[in-house]
């Protein structure tokens, strides 16, 4: 504001009229700014809603019974994503889980978010949705429990670039 009373002083033009209205542009040139540098960092924001980098540091946990290209205590996990559950070649999985892949249940990135929260409760929850309350009985083989969430999101991000 002190620029442009400046600038008008020196020109000899400075008038109350001519001050109130720079003043007002110079709210709305703000009020531009500041929508712009927030828009800015929402879509920043968004972009990194889902980290694939921090998912393979949190990933590392996984590994204790998990790989992306061979089976171990849990399923490989190469290509889970887009999968139907309970079908990874030469794994044996656990009724409920086998079970909530003949219900349907595929691998999205929101059904994996979901269930690395709490494995059987997710897998019952599906199938006592889909009318198979009958199956949704016993336990998976994934104790794991993730409970941050930002980290399912990166842990997930990561999983997609695993073929």
């Amino acid at each position: 504001m002190r620029l442009f009373v400046v600038a008008y002083e020196a020109r000899g033009r400075l008038t109350p009229r001519r001050v109130l209205k720079e003043r007002d542009v110079v709210k709305k040139l703000l009020t531009i700014l500041s929508i712009a540098a927030t828009a800015g960092s929402l879509s920043i924001g968004t972009a990194s809603a889902q980290d694939a980098k921090a998912g393979e540091a949190v990933f590392k946990q996984c590994m204790t019974c998990h790989r992306a290209d061979k089976n171990m205590v849990g399923p490989a996990l190469g290509g889970v994503v887009g999968r139907k559950a309970g079908t990874a070649a030469g794994f044996t999985y656990s009724p409920l889980n086998h079970n909530s892949g003949e219900a349907g249940l595929v691998w999205t990135a929101d059904n994996i978010i979901n269930y690395l929260n709490d494995p059987n409760a997710f897998l019952k929850k599906f199938l006592t949705d889909k009318g198979k309350a009958d199956q949704a009985v016993g336990v998976t083989k994934m104790t794991f429990k993730l409970a941050n969430e930002q980290q399912r999101k990166d842990v997930v991000a990561y999983l997609a670039t695993l073929k």
